[in-house]
C-alpha cells in the first residue's frame, strides 16, 4: 500500500524538518563542550572503528576528502585524534582517539542520550521501537532503489 502523493509531500517536508531542527539542538548542545557538530560526528565514527583509514571515514560520513581532513587536523590539534601510519602502507593514515579524547566521548555519550530523549519525549518505548523500524523500512527501500541492480532494471519515461 503506498501512501498518496499530498501524505508522501507531508512526510518528506515533517522528515527534513525534524532533521534540521535536530542538527540545530545538537549543534547548540555541541558548543557548550566546546566543538561542532561535525566534529562529534568524526569523533563518533572513530570510536566506532578506530584504526580506520582516512579515506574511508571520508566515504561514511559522505564529505569530501578536503574538508574531512580540516576537520581531522582540529581534532589532532586539540589533542583529541592521533594519525598513525599504517604498518603495511606508510602513506596511509589510520585514525585513533587519544586518551585525552575518552573523556569527552563520556560526555558526548551523554549529551547523545539526552537529544534523544528530548526528540522522543511523549513517545513510549513501544512507539520508540516501532517508529526505528519504519525509518530502517524506508531506508531498505532506499538503499535498494539506489543499488546498481535497481537503476539497470527501471525504465525512464521522459514526457
Amino acid at each position: 500500500m503506498s501512501p498518496s502523493v499530498g501524505t508522501g509531500i507531508d512526510f518528506l517536508s515533517a522528515l527534513f524538518e525534524t532533521q534540521r531542527m535536530l542538527r540545530q539542538l545538537a549543534d547548540k548542545e555541541a558548543r557548550h563542550l566546546g566543538m561542532t557538530r561535525a566534529q562529534w560526528a568524526v569523533l563518533a565514527k572513530v570510536e566506532r572503528n578506530e584504526g580506520q583509514k582516512q579515506a574511508d571515514l571520508a566515504d561514511a560520513m559522505e564529505m569530501a576528502p578536503i574538508s574531512l581532513t580540516r576537520l581531522i587536523d582540529k581534532l589532532c590539534d586539540s589533542g583529541l585524534l592521533e594519525r598513525r601510519s599504517d604498518d603495511a602502507d606508510r602513506r596511509i593514515k589510520r585514525l585513533y582517539l587519544t586518551e585525552a579524547a575518552r573523556p569527552l566521548m563520556g560526555k558526548l555519550a551523554v549529551l547523545r542520550n539526552e537529544l534523544m530523549q528530548v526528540a522522543l519525549d511523549r513517545m513510549s518505548e513501544q512507539e520508540t521501537h516501532q517508529l526505528v523500524d519504519y525509518l530502517e523500512t524506508i531506508k531498505s527501500n532506499i538503499r535498494a532503489a539506489l543499488s546498481p541492480a535497481a537503476v539497470k532494471t527501471k525504465e525512464h519515461v521522459y514526457g
